[in-house]
């Protein structure tokens, strides 16, 4: 019997419930393998993280020794995994995780999941990195793996501690410690590998829409661009080119002829990419479904039937991708595909993602029928946060199938660590809000540290309308980030950058100028990614990883010794910055293009990075352009830097066909001699001239030019001198700043759904709490953590879901969506009670009001008291007024929803447990809760009670959605006058459930 199809199996395999856990060395001195037994080392799955999996299961001789164990404890068919690290550790890494960028204080879980409008308390995103990379109080830097691809929960809420917890038996892996957090990332890479090398046209910018709908539009947004002389590479197709959102089809109207598109794309110096969805439409004579079923291609139900759920299409079926035989039959579609003249291919929906599902993904019992390597035939609970990486593999696989010059460009939505080899990723379905534009480089830069360099967000936010300085203030420093795309939702604005108006426009044309003059530096960082497994955006703190005050910096980044330092604040400009920079030298410049909502730009003291010429686009870019090198000498009067040079396609560079040149400089006797040190590659180096800016403080540069690969001399001027060209470039910066268009303070933009997300929440906090309330729109609460478990409780967007009341019984009737003015806010700080009270107009001469109150005197709940309160209710209808009922709609997330369920008593005193295949429940009279119900996560060991009067309270409605639940507290439905309010009195607490 094979050992990886048998659960029965692992659960025997362990020899103790507790202990420390047993370690040998593997890959490389440093990094070690733990079990909790020798069993269960021998009994484990294969890794799909690893590159090889061979590589973490046999052994290595070393004379190395772990500096930390961690210990294991078996509770109910979990492991638990604890490693204790000294104080003064801080915690990164975890993957695709939103909120704070140093994660001590939080828990969150490895479950791919289609995660619309995540906020910073969202604990599954898209992509799975069961990873933790910790930084030591001395600097020096240690990663943990907990090797398994099922469900796992990281749990960093204790200081120096960290915490795995899976279905038993996996493997732990440590890296280290090594002298720096880069030296972690390296040995990393040694095991899970680089990133792949991506095609230079890639690291331009990419213009996305849901959707650009026809041909016609495609072609109109490309040559906008090049009128308006904003630089651009990448225009994307969502999957309304398809026909019927089928999969490798073009839709015959719309888009009658791809090739002919992409010629004319390709004419002006674009690239087209294209999206492939994982859903198959279930439909016979369909080609792809006729052709999967003939290869027996599609995942099964536990019965053995091919499982079909719904997607765009309608019904699909889903590619087994767990199997080699069903890979290559998904390259070979690919393959073909590509002969449209597809450039780049997109993968979306690929958690999966399943509508109408409870779940939002498929059931974990469906069946893959795997091979051995990966695991063997295993329920989807084992594959599920593997499978967007293997369709990431198979769709990369089919593009090297297609044309071996070229270079496969993959983005993947879903993902697993390892998924780097063969795809880009996106940090998923955003919002158009200051939030999520402060989140989004902790975003990136949690992946960089979990082992995947090539990211970004959706530039402008995906979900809601941004308004102008919101899109200019995240193009400016978004077009830094190692991916670099715009990207929109249906029925919102257009987001492109002309269409905020003049000023914005020209931030966005700014700062993509000041990206495509940067490519040489950004391609040369991502082939040191590719071929040593170094990071190309890091955190301010790699700079001096021994210094606690830069770890917890979220509004700046490193692109090796290029540090971006943005504002993510909506009031304070670039320019306005009180900067913490790391120790030693930093010396800011700029291209002459320096503007409050571009980030400011700091070289390290010692360093040499190269600039290219501006560009519209990097086909433009020739070898025989001038090079720039810009120069920060160190306190010893010596920099040195790097260029990678090639043909940006293909994979001649692998044969030789590059060439990569050191560059030195030193200062000796007033003299700044420039040189090569060092060339590799067998490429003959350009006829080009060289033009150095040496930095000598304050953006102050000094300019000479010579003859690439001849030895360039640069006489130092005096310190006199110097102080003259730094007050004159002070001047020209402070005139420079003066002169230039700020981006007009808009509110709000008007037009489409969405078009407020961009406000300010109120937030609340105190004892166990933290809420956002936004006025504007139905005074929904749109967060509701509670602080000690970490836990974000609703399903929210702006405007819509969270905690929504209405005036009527109707689904969204009056209330939900009207703008509430805040009447009165309480806000006390430190252990005081913090409130605020709400008003909205919901017609007829009626009030909705809302007060929230988290209380002094009990901090662990947090009150709701609401009323529809008669204001001006004619006389002429006996002061009463039309037949109204106050209806709660709390919308909740499920973070676990097959061990989810709402428990309660009945005033009768019948117990209750509802769970989801229930289906929506509705209780009254003596079926009412009795003052209290509960929504239990049996997976978290938590509930959320609710308790409410039984005297407001006339029905109770338990409703379950795709990940969600509405458990809602309906008033009796009667007119109301000044005398004879309606009211709903609740509160809402959390406790651990045993």
């Amino acid at each position: 019997m094979s050992k990886m199809a048998s659960s029965e199996v692992k659960e025997a395999a362990s020899d103790s419930t507790a202990g420390k856990m047993i370690f040998e060395p593997i890959l490389e001195d440093g990094v070690f393998r733990f079990d909790c037994s020798a069993n269960d080392r021998d009994a484990a799955y294969p890794s799909l993280s690893f590159m090889n999996s061979n590589d973490r299961d046999v052994p290595i001789m070393s004379n190395k020794v772990p500096l930390y164990i961690p210990s294991f404890e078996f509770l109910l068919g979990q492991q638990l995994v604890k490693l204790e690290l000294p104080v003064g550790t801080s915690f990164y890494g975890t993957g695709e995780v939103s909120g704070q960028l140093e994660r001590t204080g939080k828990k969150v879980f490895t479950w791919n999941t289609d995660a619309w409008g995540y906020g910073p308390g969202t604990t599954s995103l898209y992509q799975s990195h069961p990873w933790v990379l910790a930084v030591l109080p001395n600097g020096e830097a240690l990663g943990i793996l907990a090797d398994t691809t099922r469900r796992c929960e990281i749990d960093l809420r204790i200081k120096c501690r960290i915490q795995f917890n899976a279905p038993a038996s996996f493997p732990v892996i440590t890296f280290g410690p090594f002298p720096s957090p880069s030296a972690v990332l390296i040995s990393l890479s040694h095991a899970i590998g680089t990133v792949f090398m991506p095609p230079k046209w890639s690291l331009g910018y990419h213009q996305c829409r849901w959707s650009y709908d026809s041909e016609e539009r495609v072609l109109e947004v490309a040559r906008k661009f090049r009128e308006k002389g904003i630089p651009c590479d990448v225009i994307w197709m969502d999957i309304d080119y398809m026909d019927g959102f089928r999969c490798f089809t073009f839709d015959k109207e719309r888009f009658p002829d791809p090739k002919s598109l992409v010629k004319d794309l390709h004419h002006i110096g674009f690239k087209a990419i294209w999206m492939l969805d994982p859903g198959i439409k279930h439909e016979k004579g369909y080609f792809v479904y006729d052709s999967g079923t003939e290869h027996d291609a599609w995942i099964q139900e536990a019965n053995g039937m091919y499982f079909v759920g719904d997607v765009w299409p309608g019904p699909c079926v889903f590619p087994d991708f767990t199997q080699s035989k069903i890979r290559s039959w998904w390259a070979n579609l690919v393959r073909d595909f590509i002969s449209n003249g597809v450039d780049g291919i997109w993968n979306d929906m690929n958690e999966p993602a399943i509508f109408k599902a409870v779940t939002k993904t498929m059931p974990e019992s469906n069946i893959h029928r795997g091979d051995n390597e990966l695991g063997g035939h295993q329920s989807h609970a084992h594959y599920h946060n593997a499978y967007g990486m293997l369709m990431a593999r198979s769709t990369y696989e089919g593009m090297e199938l297609a044309d071996k010059r070229k270079r496969p460009f993959v983005l993947t939505r879903a993902g697993f660590i390892g998924s780097q080899r063969y795809a880009a990723m996106w940090t998923g379905d955003n919002l158009s809000n200051w939030e999520h534009l402060h989140m989004s480089i902790s975003m990136v830069l949690q992946l960089g540290l979990s082992g995947q360099p090539l990211s970004g967000p959706d530039i402008g936010g995906f979900a809601g309308n941004a308004t102008p300085k919101l899109f200019g203030r995240w193009m400016g420093f978004g077009a830094m980030f190692p991916f670099c795309r715009g990207h929109s939702e249906t029925d919102t604005i257009n987001h492109e950058p002309w269409s905020f108006g003049e000023e914005c426009e020209d931030v966005c044309r700014l700062a993509l100028r000041r990206r495509y003059r940067l490519i040489p530096h950004i391609y040369t960082l991502f082939y040191m990614a590719h071929t040593r497994g170094t990071p190309v955006a890091t955190p301010a703190f790699f700079a001096d990883p021994k210094d606690p005050n830069l770890r917890t910096l979220e509004s700046c980044f490193l692109l090796g010794p290029l540090l971006v330092y943005a504002s993510t604040m909506p009031d304070l400009g670039s320019d306005k910055l009180q900067l913490l920079l790391p120790k030693g030298i930093w010396l800011s410049f700029d291209f002459d293009d320096s503007h409050p909502d571009l980030p400011a730009l700091y070289l390290q003291g010692g360093s040499i990075i190269p600039v290219g010429p501006p560009l519209q686009h990097i086909g433009e870019s020739n070898p025989s352009d001038d090079l720039t090198l810009i120069l920060a000498l160190d306190n010893y009067g010596k920099a040195e830097g790097v260029l990678f040079e090639d043909d940006g396609d293909g994979y001649g560079f692998t044969k030789g066909e590059y060439l990569l040149t050191h560059y030195v400089a030193e200062l000796k006797s007033s003299v700044i001699t420039v040189r090569i040190s060092e060339t590799k590659g067998v490429w003959k180096r350009p006829n080009r001239r060289l033009h150095v800016q040496l930095l000598i403080g304050e953006g102050a540069m000094l300019d000479a030019w010579g003859i690439d690969g001849e030895v360039l001399q640069i006489e130092m001027p005096s310190e006199t001198e110097v102080s003259k060209l730094i007050s004159t470039r002070k001047v020209h910066n402070k005139m420079h700043l003066e002169s230039v268009k700020l981006i007009p303070n808009v509110e709000d933009v008007s037009g489409h759904k969405g078009g407020e997300l961009s406000r300010t929440p109120i937030e609340l906090e105190n004892g166990d709490w933290s809420l956002q309330i936004v006025p504007w729109i139905g005074g929904r609460i749109i967060s509701m953590v509670h602080v000690p478990s970490g836990r974000q409780w609703l399903h929210s967007r702006v405007e819509i879901n969270g905690y929504e009341e209405y005036g009527g019984t109707e689904y969204r009737s009056a209330g939900c969506s009207e703008e509430y003015h805040v009447v009165q806010r309480d806000v006390e700080h430190a252990v005081e009670e913090e409130s605020v009270l709400l008003e909205g107009d919901i017609g007829g001469g009626l009030i909705l009001q809302r007060q929230i109150t988290i209380p002094k005197d009990n901090p662990k709940v947090f009150r709701v008291e609401s009323s529809i309160l008669a204001r001006k209710v004619g006389s002429g209808s006996g002061g009463f007024s039309r037949l109204v009922c106050l209806r709660v709609h709390p919308t909740f997330s499920l973070l676990h929803p097959t061990e989810s369920f709402v428990a309660f008593t009945s005033i009768d005193g019948s117990k209750q447990e509802v769970w989801p295949e229930s289906g929506e429940q509705l209780y009254e009279g003596n079926l009412l809760p009795n003052g209290e119900w509960m929504l239990v996560d049996k997976c978290l060991g938590l509930g959320l009670i609710n308790r409410f009067n039984v005297r407001d309270v006339y029905k109770c409605l338990i409703h379950w959605g795709t990940g969600t639940v509405n458990l809602e507290l309906w008033s009796e439905d009667r007119p109301v006058s000044k005398q004879s309010p309606l009211r709903v009195f609740h509160e809402y607490e959390v406790m651990e459930i045993p």
